[in-house]
């Protein structure tokens, strides 16, 4: 089941297990469950601390693996088999499950703890989706606390008829005792947010109470790793206040540019941006959201930026990192069904459309790159490109002709997103051609149509092109004194993982070199 290399890692990961581990396998005489079995046991073999069953309980799913700490009690569930990206949530089941320390600041597994009732969570995932796992390990790091607090990842693509019967079109996709809880990427401290309902409140109280910065990073992108690090290593207090840590690089699956790494996936960098942050003394704030900032009474003076939690933070400089999101098509219909067949992730949710009719909306590289990748999962796609002619490089657009179940329209502009009130059924669009109105029968509607820069809370604020772009200087310099911007959100050219790397040691630099030539107006005051 899993090969040398695999099972010599594995084995190595095991000798952290403190306390004993019990594995239990739910099957049947299917050939999934027969793989199942085989991991499982394969597992028992490489730990003496870890224990294998069977079991037909008919109440469970089959197939699946209860991760049970015979410690604690805790108990953690795979439905189906939790390989590809999915398989780092496995080895940190274990062990969790086993004892091993959780990377989590004491106070979250006290608010972990603390939690009272029952808490039966299920995680709907592909094991092809790159934002599951953070999903996954959250929730199973809550249980691997609580006994009180279960979850089970299921793979949607093997337990499809479930996934049919709730109508789940996005992953991953969290229900809490029965009930629908979130869809789409989530960190810990969000759910604790939804389950503690006054956490945010404590939360932001805390943040309030901390002392200025001299430099604060709004975004936790590359920009914004970057940004933090280069600030940092200047030995002044920094903070970095994020939604989410990596921003759109979390969505991102090939990355083949970056140089002197050959290849690489967005989560693993993203994992490699927050581990170097955390080597300096760097206070993060993730799970936040700046809603205003206001710019200091005269240069030299605090800048205070507002988050939508209520909370308040100061600094003497700031650098925005905002980054950008996926842009949508803002046709009747694409908010009513997002997460019901309208998609952006086609990495994340394409497994769920298996044999499906789907659409792409987007004939550049995104565009092309997602039709040739669904082409292998679905059973037709149907790209549409807005223009006369497809910007997706050439060499794509010969791999996508040469598939057979691909079709490319161009000229063609979607005006409504069609459903039945519960899912997608189609969309209409006009030839611009001709003008003639047309629709198309499908399951699944994947937008890849570029960017929009996450600025809107800046209207006002700094100077931004009428395309939302915050213009920069050759130091990230902004229009309001003291504030300094890098990456996907400003006007720099070519949005580049690499690039916004750059920009964001480039503002850090300005930010400095502002603090040095500036005099401190709080420090004089007091």
């Amino acid at each position: 089941m899993l090969d040398a290399k695999i099972k010599s890692q594995l084995q190595s990961y095991l000798q952290n297990l403190k306390t004993p581990v019990e594995l239990v396998a739910s099957v049947d005489d299917s050939a999934k469950s027969g793989e199942l079995s085989q991991l499982v046991q394969e597992i028992a073999t490489m730990s003496p601390l870890v224990t294998a069953t069977e079991s037909r309980d008919n109440n469970e799913r089959k197939p699946s693996m209860l991760v049970r700490s015979k410690a604690t009690g805790t108990e953690i569930r795979f439905a189906g088999l939790p390989m590809g990206h999915e398989f780092t949530s496995l080895v940190l089941a274990l062990l969790h499950s086993g004892g091993h320390p959780l990377k989590l600041d004491e106070a979250m597994i006290e608010q972990v703890k603390g939690l009272s009732g029952e808490y039966h969570f299920e995680t709907y995932v592909s094991l092809s989706c790159q934002n599951c796992p953070d999903v996954v390990q959250a929730l199973n790091m809550m249980a691997a606390i609580n006994p009180k607090i279960t979850n089970v990842m299921i793979d949607g693509a093997l337990f499809q008829e479930e996934v049919d019967s709730r109508k789940i079109m996005a992953v991953p996709s969290v229900y809490l005792n029965g009930e629908l809880f979130a869809q789409g990427r989530i960190a810990l401290a969000e759910i604790l947010n939804k389950v503690d309902t006054k956490a945010a409140e404590r939360q932001a109280e805390a943040i309030s109470e901390k002392d200025p910065f001299d430099v604060l990073v709004v975004g936790g992108g590359p920009a914004g790793a970057s940004a933090a690090i280069y600030a940092a290593r200047k030995g002044i207090r920094t903070g970095i206040v994020a939604d989410r840590f990596g921003g759109q690089v979390m969505d991102t699956m090939a990355i083949e540019n970056f140089i002197s790494v050959k290849a690489t996936e967005g989560p693993k960098l993203v994992s490699g941006l927050e581990e170097h942050v955390r080597d300096y003394d760097v206070d993060i704030m993730s799970s936040q959201r700046a809603s205003k900032i206001i710019g200091a009474e005269s240069v030299g003076g605090l800048i205070e930026v507002e988050l939508e939690s209520g909370a308040k933070l100061k600094s003497r400089s700031l650098i925005l990192a905002t980054g950008a999101r996926w842009r949508e098509m803002n046709v009747p219909g694409e908010q009513e069904y997002r997460g019901r067949g309208v998609a952006y992730c086609p990495h994340c949710d394409g497994p769920l459309f298996k044999g499906k009719k789907v659409a792409v909306i987007g004939g550049g590289n995104s565009g092309i790159e997602a039709a040739i990748d669904l082409a292998g999962i679905v059973e037709h796609v149907t790209v549409l490109e807005f223009a006369d002619t497809l910007r997706a490089d050439a060499v794509l657009q010969d791999k996508a002709r040469s598939m057979g179940n691909i079709d490319i329209i161009k000229e063609a502009q979607t005006t409504e997103v069609i459903g039945n009130g519960e899912q997608v059924t189609g969309l209409r669009y006009t030839d611009r051609k001709t003008g003639e109105n047309k629709e198309l029968e499908l399951a699944g509607i994947f937008v890849q149509i570029g960017l929009v820069p996450n600025t809107e809370f800046l209207k006002g604020a700094v100077e931004m092109t009428p395309l939302g772009e915050i213009i920069t200087g050759a130091q990230g310099d902004t229009s309001l004194p003291g504030v300094f911007a890098a990456g996907d959100a400003t006007t720099v050219p070519y949005k580049q993982i690499i690039i916004a790397m750059g920009c964001g040691a480039t503002a850090a630099l300005g930010a400095f070199d502002y603090l040095i030539r500036t005099p401190d107006l709080e420090n004089k005051a007091s």
